[in-house]
């Protein structure tokens, strides 16, 4: 009895129209699933490692161009076959002005940890008091706006003739010209930060201390460190002019001591190294853009 009462398949019973059997809607057949998924991850592939190894044999050919009618640009083999020899012993040390590569880049990366550094810790807070505070904002934004197009080089000798060495002018560069973005996104942000929100806190009486950990710096995450991706672009760049003029140890200096012996190889080998370092600090920042923000961080 049961049975008779049970439906023969596991689909739901339709009520029958005119005694027509019941319609049931196409079902898409697994393979042309399993092909489509196949074709979308062949796609990503391309578009993320074979796009890439196209670019660069397409700059690789259009550099071997360029030596076939210049004897004195090095081509791309015997460039490699230097910065092998460059990268073997990056560490080296013989005297104050002969020193591997490697030093000369973490001596850029101090400078530049220790400018950058100091802009986060006076960009960021006064970007919160701007944003906040209106009388603040209207109060400083024309010095912004006045300084912020000046050239990095330009504070170059302002560094020089307050602290007489060239280590610390060269600080001085990389923090005045990667503090604007920090300060200008940060107030960006705190100003952006819905009505309701501050509402909300007026309304529970929150002290001052809570509305910005509890709403404005969560808030106002996602632009602070955008400001400070493109900060660290910014310090980056302003350290290898920099050492270029001032001198020492560092990979501007080192650059330009290349120049003077017009070895090349070397110099195309250091904007090369100068290039994937600055690669590999924005992807740093965009992994700890991504890790704090629930928020699409895009290139």
């Amino acid at each position: 009895m049961n049975a008779l009462l049970k439906p023969d398949s596991s689909e739901p019973v339709a009520a029958a129209t005119d005694g027509a059997a019941p319609a049931r809607r196409p079902r898409r057949p697994l393979a042309a699933n399993g092909t489509a998924r196949a074709r979308r991850q062949v796609s990503a592939i391309v578009m993320k490692i074979v796009a890439p190894l196209v670019g660069a044999a397409l700059l690789v050919a259009v550099w071997q161009l360029i030596t076939v009618n210049n004897a004195t640009f090095p081509t791309p083999a015997a460039t490699l076959a230097e910065a092998v020899k460059l990268f073997s012993d990056p560490f080296y040390r013989t005297s104050p002005n002969d020193q591997g590569i490697g030093w000369n880049l973490l001596a850029s990366l101090q400078r530049v940890g220790v400018g950058f550094g100091l802009a986060a810790l006076v960009g960021i807070p006064l970007g919160f008091l701007i944003g906040r505070v209106q009388f603040v904002g209207s109060m400083f934004g024309p010095i912004i706006s006045l300084l912020k197009p000046v050239s990095p080089l330009a504070w170059l000798p302002i560094g020089l003739l307050v602290f007489k060495s060239a280590n610390p002018a060269a600080i001085w560069s990389i923090f005045i010209c990667s503090i604007w973005p920090m300060i200008i996104n940060t107030a960006v942000g705190v100003q952006r930060v819905p009505q309701d929100y501050m509402n909300v806190a007026r309304v529970l009486n929150l002290s001052e201390w809570k509305v910005l950990t509890k709403i404005l710096l969560p808030s106002a995450l996602p632009y602070i460190l955008t400001g400070v991706r493109l900060s660290i672009g910014t310090a980056w760049l302003v350290i290898v002019a920099a050492e270029m003029l001032t001198g020492g140890v560092g990979i501007g200096f080192w650059l330009w001591d290349e120049w003077n012996n017009l070895n090349v190889p070397h110099i195309i080998i250091a904007i090369v190294s100068i290039g994937l370092v600055g690669l590999l600090l924005e992807q740093a920042l965009m992994a700890l853009a991504r890790a704090f923000t629930y928020e699409q961080v895009s290139n």
